[in-house]
């Protein structure tokens, strides 16, 4: 799929800000179903610097240094998007025991480094807590593949919780929204990465898009998509006598209750959506602001011309119908 993506971040501020310092995320990955055709970012005011580099992690992280007094901001990232339906590499040990893959990541003396054990530990969102544990283990069945109990987890998570928009913030203990079985897309993949973590498989954040359909009839709606958040866990390889062969990431939508497809776009991937927020900033001013967010996901050909319907909300992604 050739996907056009809009994402318009806008922030009023009161009293006005003096000077201003942000980094965003907005610039979609280069991967292997993926390929990045055209990205442009706007910024009002302009900036008085602006800079792009590489993160920890991969993703393009833009700075950019606001030193004039402005009540208002407005990032504009456009972005064209070449998909494709993402294969299983071949290899991955798709039928590994998941007892296997943990043994993988447990420490040894002189064990060779494997970067995808970073992803085992906790953070900042997601924490180790016996509550995922033992959510965790009705998929976690002795034996069984971590592919399979990917999964199974992705299923359960569909259909043990209730998306409910007004249920969490950003800042909601993830093991708050397990409790109360809500939340948003951030909330599903951090108790989703949390119960990996907790019986010590790696797996982390995906920050992106998601393609929707307009009900039947109606016209596609400039701004009235969101971003969406999904999990993507680790499968090594077969062992090939030196403690295991590089495997690979899989993706998980535990949302949606699917794998992502090519209606999918990949933004960022961190540990937890504390690495890849798509904006942050530090102000000298303006005690008080209001955000609003605009994100539309057309397919090119059908790209609907319009004012970006924006709303305030955080980062979330309505159960798609299957």
């Amino acid at each position: 799929m050739l996907l056009h993506v809009t994402h318009e971040t806008r922030y009023e501020y009161s009293p006005p800000v003096e000077t201003a310092q942000h980094l965003a995320h907005l610039k979609p990955l280069v991967t292997g179903s993926q390929k990045l055709v055209s990205h442009k970012l706007s910024i009002e005011p302009a900036p008085a610097q602006r800079s792009e580099q590489a993160d920890l992690y991969g993703n393009a992280r833009a700075f950019f240094a606001l030193e004039a007094t402005h009540d208002r901001l407005v990032v504009t990232a456009e972005s064209v998007v070449e998909t494709s339906q993402p294969v299983l590499s071949p290899a991955v040990a798709r039928d590994l025991p998941w007892e296997a893959v943990r043994e993988r990541f447990r420490f040894r003396k002189d064990a060779t480094f494997d970067a995808a054990s970073e992803f085992v530990f906790p953070s900042p969102y997601v924490p180790r807590h016996d509550d995922f544990a033992a959510y965790a283990r009705a998929s976690f069945v002795p034996g069984r593949a971590a592919f399979d109990v990917a999964m199974d987890l992705t299923t359960r998570i569909y259909e043990d919780f209730t998306y409910d928009a007004d249920s969490t913030e950003i800042n909601t203990p993830a093991v708050e929204a397990l409790a109360q079985r809500k939340g948003v897309c951030q909330d599903f993949a951090h108790i989703m990465i949390a119960c990996f973590r907790t019986m010590g498989l790696p797996a982390r954040y995906v920050s992106g898009y998601l393609l929707t359909q307009p009900p039947p009839g109606q016209p596609r709606l400039v701004g009235a998509d969101a971003s969406h958040a999904w999990v993507s866990v680790y499968l090594p390889g077969e062992d090939d006598g030196t403690g295991g062969s590089p495997g690979d990431w899989v993706d998980f939508d535990p949302t949606n209750g699917r794998q992502p497809g090519e209606d999918y776009v990949t933004l960022a991937i961190g540990r937890d959506y504390s690495d890849v927020s798509p904006m942050r900033g530090v102000l000298h001013g303006g005690a008080r602001h209001t955000l609003s967010v605009g994100v539309t996901v057309q397919p090119v050909g059908e790209v609907v011309e319009g004012l970006p319907q924006t709303q305030t909300q955080s980062p979330s992604q309505d159960k798609e119908s299957q």
